[in-house]
């Protein structure tokens, strides 16, 4: 049972979405003021001491103080982490820095962790949780759109290296999940559109009606409309809980939620996980590489693939390598593919579909056809 099941929710454009696992079920609560609210809804959480709040510079500005006022209203102590934002926060040297300042606190296992913003600060302060006193709770407030559909939910938690992207890291499962539909209206339009590629990666992977409704409605969610913005949310979330409490740790179909992810890394990698790139547009191409690689393995009929990209080109992301500077060949990504958690035996984890909403996981494409892909666009 989540620890919030019998939470009466009194504002009705709340929802609530339960990730089911035995004896450590969570709830992520979708809508508007919950940032605001938080206090409340942590009470039956708290166990011990004061909580610690890690955040980043650009979040702080925003949200900040109405989760510190919210805190303190509800007679919760904290001490708060502010961090540089941007995915090079994401690193060895920022992780020892939060680690030994939270130490200094003399917290025990019993402390609670507040990750408040994006993926960035959810998978290193979801990260130092899981391994500080081997293990305390922490609690996420996901800020960004692409974190409040994807990075929030699953208890995947990690930092980056210089061989590749989340290769140190943790399943840790977070206490709450609080997804603030309004703390995405700080958010610029660019920030907007990294995130929706996790949102319609939902439809693609196996729910082409949810792909149906993101095409008639994605101009709403884009335009600040809260209840579509909400909707999307609410469904992937529940999408993702559903692989979640199926294959927790990753042994078999949860591996589908990585489609255009193994083809985004590699190229955020080969960029140095710089912000010319950002890990939305990098997945936004990779999901129409996916398409497209399987329209020319002949698994995916090309209307359908043709259909993805256009989707996708008009929400404003890219589609393709040419905006990154200079092309990067195939062998050289196809390098970087390789270092992916998802390799077995060598082979490169590929996630690519027959349709939109039927994607499946294949170790079946040998590296120099992926390489040849890359170059040519054919596989032959």
């Amino acid at each position: 049972m989540s620890d919030l099941q019998d939470t009466n929710l009194q504002d009705t454009n709340i929802e609530r979405v339960t990730v089911a696992l035995t004896g450590r079920s969570y709830d992520i609560l979708v809508g508007p003021g919950l940032i605001a609210n938080a206090g409340n809804l942590l009470k039956p959480l708290k166990r011990a001491g004061k909580v610690v709040i890690v955040t980043d510079e650009n979040v702080a500005r925003h949200h900040l103080a109405a989760l510190e006022g919210s805190l303190s209203e509800t007679g919760i102590g904290f001490h708060t982490m502010i961090l540089p934002p941007g995915e090079h926060t994401k690193d060895f040297t920022h992780y020892a820095k939060l680690a030994q300042d939270i130490l200094s606190l003399g917290i025990e296992r019993r402390t609670l962790v507040l990750a408040l913003g994006g993926g960035v600060i959810g998978d290193l302060a979801g990260f130092t949780a899981a391994t500080l006193l081997r293990g305390i709770d922490f609690v996420q407030i996901p800020t960004t759109l692409l974190a409040q559909v994807d990075s929030s939910v699953g208890g995947k938690t990690g930092i980056d290296t210089p061989q590749g992207k989340n290769l140190v890291g943790a399943f840790h499962q977070p206490r709450l999940v609080l997804a603030d539909i309004g703390a995405l209206e700080t958010l610029p339009a660019r920030e907007i559109r990294a995130g929706y590629a996790e949102v319609v990666k939902y439809g693609f992977i196996r729910d082409r009606g949810f792909f149906d409704w993101l095409e008639a409605n994605s101009p709403a969610l884009f335009a600040g409309d809260r209840a579509a913005r909400r909707h999307a949310v609410v469904e992937s979330c529940k999408a993702k809980a559903a692989v979640v409490a199926a294959d927790e740790f990753e042994a078999g179909e949860r591996a589908l939620l990585n489609l255009g992810h193994t083809f985004g890394h590699a190229l955020e990698s080969a960029l140095g996980f710089s912000e010319a790139l950002l890990h939305g547009e990098a997945v936004a191409i990779g999901m129409v590489m996916a398409f497209e690689l399987s329209a020319e393995l002949g698994l995916c009929p090309p209307e359908d693939a043709a259909r993805a990209r256009r989707h996708i080109e008009a929400t404003g992301l890219p589609v393709d390598r040419s905006g990154l500077g200079p092309r990067l060949p195939g062998a050289f990504l196809v390098e970087h593919m390789g270092r992916d958690k998802k390799v077995r035996d060598g082979r490169i984890t590929l996630i690519l579909t027959r349709r939109i909403g039927e994607a499946f996981i294949t170790q079946d494409v040998a590296p120099e056809v992926i390489a040849r892909f890359l170059d040519t666009g054919k596989v032959g």
